[in-house]
């Protein structure tokens, strides 16, 4: 008698296959890419550069010797970590804690669940909130965009570093004072201080519309989120204008574009129905402002994902898809 195999998620019932999804999402961060290469230099793609090759080379060892499976390093999907995690970083973090950062990632996130579809949480997050906690300095000392033009004329910003808009702004409530938040048109550009995938709407927009496009994700999980943040941020901005940020510079500073797009959209880690990703949507939202507004840290997303990841299995028991022909 023949036995069923049932492989892990995500399943394929259409003529997608896994790879092709993964190298569209690669294509997709490219607008990302090249936005951070013109404001944070080179530094910005050598930290890429790492990430991305780390990533191969650690899912490759383990898949080999530990795992003693077939490579699939050639799916895309250890890329897709390498590029979120650099995502994720500032571009002037030592390099050997990028690696760090990537076996993290590939080691713990991805590979010890049993690799791609199995993993509950997602592995570039993972990573990333590891650095975060390990090396808090580093990983909160944020280079100045000065453009690519001006690096080439004065150096690398190396020297030049500042608070995102967010610490700036949590420091300056803390202190009694106030502060001149980025105007809107840089905030959506990217020229702020950031991660080097966060700092640009207009790139992760374009990576978004060309990702729904190819209907490699929906509006869902990103319409959702953005849309809880930007409300629960307009309620506590009308309430008190001078502890709060006001709600579009909620939305265009820090990691909710980037974390709403790329990340909470991760279909191994996300809800399966529509309104499971909606609400999965919603509780991303809500926790990232709770996290900003009350919690230690000035940024909230990645612990948000994280926290909704662990709600995945609840929330697809309790929004199951209709059955067929029911």
């Amino acid at each position: 008698m023949k036995l069923l195999n049932v492989s892990g998620s995500p399943h394929v019932h259409s003529g997608e296959s896994v790879k092709r999804i993964m190298w569209n999402v690669n294509i997709a961060l490219i607008p990302l890419l090249l936005t951070a290469i013109l404001f944070f230099g080179f530094d910005a793609l050598f930290v890429c550069l790492v990430s991305v090759a780390s990533c191969l080379l650690f899912q490759w060892l383990i898949e080999k010797f530990l795992l003693k499976t077939k490579t699939t390093i050639t799916d895309g999907s250890a890329i897709v970590t390498g590029l979120l995690l650099a995502f994720n970083l500032p571009s002037n973090l030592p390099l050997w804690i990028v690696i760090i950062g990537a076996l993290v990632a590939i080691g713990i996130g991805k590979m010890s669940f049993g690799g791609l579809g199995k993993n509950p949480f997602n592995p570039a997050l993972v990573g990333r909130v590891f650095l975060l906690i390990s090396f808090p300095v580093q990983m909160t000392t944020w280079p100045r965009p000065l453009g690519i033009c001006n690096i080439f004329a004065n150096g690398t910003p190396d020297a030049l570093t500042g608070a995102t808009p967010l610490a700036a702004f949590k420091e300056a409530v803390k202190a009694g004072g106030s502060i001149d938040l980025p105007s809107l048109m840089d905030a959506f550009l990217g020229h702020m201080g950031g991660s080097l995938g966060e700092i640009s709407a207009l790139a992760i927009i374009i990576g978004g519309i060309y990702l729904l496009c190819r209907k490699v994700i929906s509006w869902h999980i990103p319409v959702s989120f953005i849309g809880t943040a930007f409300v629960f941020g307009a309620i506590l901005w009308l309430c008190n204008p001078n502890m709060y940020m006001d709600p579009v510079h909620v939305i265009l500073s820090g990691g909710i574009m980037l974390g709403a797009v790329f990340m909470a959209t991760d279909m191994v880690t996300s809800p399966m129905s529509k309104w499971g990703q909606v609400v999965f949507g919603i509780g991303c939202g809500l926790l990232t402002i709770i996290i900003r507004n009350w919690g230690s840290y000035p940024e909230g997303v990645s612990f948000a994902i994280l926290l909704m990841n662990a709600c995945v299995p609840l929330i697809n028991k309790g929004f199951k898809p209709k059955r067929f022909a029911k």
